[in-house]
């Protein structure tokens, strides 16, 4: 009886020849080939052009003068005020959103109880994270201008709530971090594998301490990740500055004890100083908004590489 041949099957997978690939196959690997790399060049354009302008009107005074009141500002004092009111500002929205965002991702993806209140949870985030800032912004004014938070900005006369202050904007700009923080913490947290959750339970772990000390370390990259697009985010927003930190070119202070009086004040960023003295504002100076929109790229690029600094250092500890 003949034994029909047997056909050679074509093998698949890394070696596979793109020559064996259908047109159409072809076709979709070089789009996104281009789309990858047309990014990338997007963005070396963006730094490059953004290092010659800065560097050009860069000036040392600048970063160390506080600007000076007025509508022209094209030859009145710096943007050190702009510049402490982002990274003060950055901070306390991070401080706010990431513990809020890893909490709310760890009872999402660990217990998830009962199962309705966790999908209207991860809707709730949804809706926020493609909530518009200016509706936030407006949000937060209504919000803060209430009598019972009144200790968190300034109190006109009669009694009246400015609402306008550090806090409310911190406040409402952890909301533009929460969702990235969310959604990079549960994807890290279901990528850690399942096994790993066992064998900390078969030692003799509880859920809490399995959390805490094996898949928060194994997430902290997502975690970072998390924090720092947010951060990135929260340094790049411009309306919510405008409406509840009042955009004032200089740090104004309220009441209180140091830190916290400023906190309760008003001032600005680097993004509506940008703004403000870009073409379309009304300052004047096209020079300086060069300047700081250079300093603002530099803090956001470095915030980047320190957060990505710290989650490697953590994760290689945690593996060691």
């Amino acid at each position: 009886m003949a034994v029909a041949a047997r056909t050679p099957r074509r093998r698949t997978g890394a070696n596979e020849s793109l020559s064996t690939w259908r047109p159409a196959d072809r076709i979709a690997l070089a789009a996104c080939w281009v789309c990858g790399v047309g990014l990338c060049l997007v963005a070396a354009a963006i730094v490059i052009f953004m290092l010659v302008k800065g560097l050009q009107f860069l000036d040392v005074r600048l970063l160390v003068e506080r600007p000076i009141a007025g509508a022209d500002q094209s030859s009145s004092g710096g943007f050190l005020d702009p510049l402490v009111g982002t990274l003060l500002l950055t901070v306390l929205g991070t401080l706010l959103a990431l513990p809020l965002g890893v909490a709310i991702a760890v009872w999402v993806v660990e217990y998830g109880r009962p199962s309705w209140l966790a999908r209207t949870v991860e809707s709730a985030v949804e809706v926020i994270a493609g909530t518009p800032s200016i509706v936030l912004a407006i949000f937060g004014l209504l919000l803060f201008q209430q009598q019972i938070l009144a200790f968190l900005s300034f109190s006109a006369a009669g009694g009246a709530v400015f609402g306008r202050s550090f806090f409310a904007a911190g406040a409402m700009m952890s909301l533009l971090a929460l969702p990235l923080v969310f959604t990079s913490t549960r994807e890290a947290l279901q990528g850690v594998p399942r096994h790993v959750r066992e064998a900390s339970y078969a030692l003799g772990k509880t859920r809490i301490s399995t959390i805490r000390r094996v898949l928060l370390p194994a997430s902290r990259p997502g975690i970072a990740t998390g924090a720092a697009l947010g951060m990135g985010r929260i340094a790049g927003d411009t309306a919510i500055v405008v409406i509840l930190l009042g955009a004032t070119l200089q740090l104004q202070s309220a009441g209180g004890p140091p830190l916290i009086r400023d906190l309760k004040g008003t001032g600005s960023t680097l993004t509506s100083y940008v703004y403000n003295n870009s073409p379309a504002g009304e300052g004047n100076a096209a020079g300086k908004a060069y300047a700081a929109a250079f300093v603002l790229l530099v803090i956001v690029i470095g915030l980047n590489f320190a957060i990505d600094r710290i989650s490697r250092r953590g994760s290689a500890r945690w593996k060691s």
